[in-house]
């Protein structure tokens, strides 16, 4: 008489012989809203933690950014047998004198030219408010009052900071920080996937280790390929501006290879500027030839080096890196746009983990009846 009790599976009535009060489409849907919800939650609590302490949290996603772009520099040394602190030491040195030295060059390839780029984009808002009246004349204001309007920013970007400390101090000392970081996680970088399997829970230790893999090589091949692209696109740019004699020409290229590291609006604010300083001292011609140069680059950028460099890391689709940008902007200024598209490389790469190894499974067999 088995056959006559009652099944308590979701589909049927249950073991009273009622029926649920919602049907199954409608209980999958507020169980999913309810799963949205408290992830939305944690995300939020997150956020906000992370915000509150920036000052610790900055310079360690700053390190693991840049672990991930040295990591293979520091892995060649090992293999050529130099102890892994010593191969360590020696990456740290090689990227502050590369770091140090395009810094220096950005900065005083900027300083060089800034007073003539201000001068030449001046020169241009004079032109357009002859053609445009009150518009050009609000342009020619922005450009007199560039850099008190930079100097605004970035103190509202930097509103968060402890009391009493300058900004600069500040800085410096995430800058030290995330260095010695950068440092320990080159050097202890063979015992990540030990600690990590030590502080899953459960059986999850395959799969958490999985998840985190996926999401450092994500971030290793954009910030690797970020970074070639960057190169070649600023070397690019600053050429034809060189042949077309547009002055600035070097803090022009410095800006682009700035600008690339927030993709699509940083290629399009140093386009723009570009293509601007050339109207004002060149005239409307040369400005057409630098704008179809920053066209040919960015063409060239999204159709060949693109799929080519970074056809193995997370592919983004171009409106999710724009949320991406405007919520890091959002959260922390400049500093959430550069850091929102790796972090939102690592997400997208830890989906497909997930989606590898649960996504494709097929449903359990039906039981077999007795017969």
């Amino acid at each position: 008489m088995q056959d006559s009790e009652p099944t308590a599976s979701g589909s049927g009535p249950t073991a009273s012989g009622t029926r649920p009060l919602l049907p199954d489409p409608l209980r999958r849907l507020a169980a999913w809203c309810a799963l949205l919800l408290l992830v939305s939650g944690v995300v939020y609590v997150g956020i906000r933690l992370c915000d509150e302490f920036r000052t610790a949290v900055v310079p360690v996603l700053l390190a693991l950014l840049g672990t991930a772009l040295l990591g293979p520099l520091h892995r060649r040394l090992v293999k050529a047998g130099v102890q892994r602190s010593v191969a360590a030491g020696l990456t740290c040195v090689a990227v502050v004198a590369v770091v140090g030295g395009a810094v220096y060059i950005v900065v005083a390839a900027l300083i060089d030219t800034g007073d003539e780029i201000v001068a030449s984009l001046r020169q241009a808002a004079r032109g357009v408010s002859e053609h445009f009246g009150a518009a050009g004349t609000s342009l020619d204001d922005l450009a007199s009052n560039a850099r008190e309007l930079l100097g605004k920013f970035g103190g509202s970007a930097a509103s968060g900071v402890i009391s009493g400390v300058s900004v600069v101090g500040e800085t410096i000392a995430m800058a030290v920080l995330a260095l010695l970081l950068v440092f320990f996680f080159l050097r202890d970088s063979d015992k990540a996937a030990g600690t990590l399997r030590a502080l899953a829970p459960g059986g999850s230790a395959d799969t958490l280790e999985a998840m985190a893999r996926r999401a450092f090589h994500a971030v290793e091949g954009f910030m690797r390929g970020t970074t070639f692209i960057a190169l070649i696109d600023a070397l690019c740019i600053t050429v034809g501006l060189l042949v077309l004699d547009v002055p600035g020409a070097a803090g022009l290229g410095a800006l682009v290879f700035v600008g690339a590291y927030i993709p699509y609006l940083g290629a399009f604010i140093s386009g723009a500027v570009a293509v601007l300083v050339a109207l004002a001292d060149r005239g409307f011609v040369i400005a057409l030839w630098a704008l179809g140069v920053v066209l040919a680059v960015q063409v060239l950028e999204g159709h060949v080096l693109q799929p080519v460099i970074q056809s193995r890391t997370v592919q983004m689709h171009p409106a999710v890196v724009m949320v991406a940008i405007t919520a890091g902007a959002s959260v922390a200024g400049v500093l959430g746009m550069l850091l929102a598209v790796p972090l939102t490389a690592a997400a997208f790469g830890v989906l497909q983990e997930l989606r590898t190894r649960y996504g494709d499974q097929e449903p359990s067999a039906e039981p077999s009846t007795d017969s």
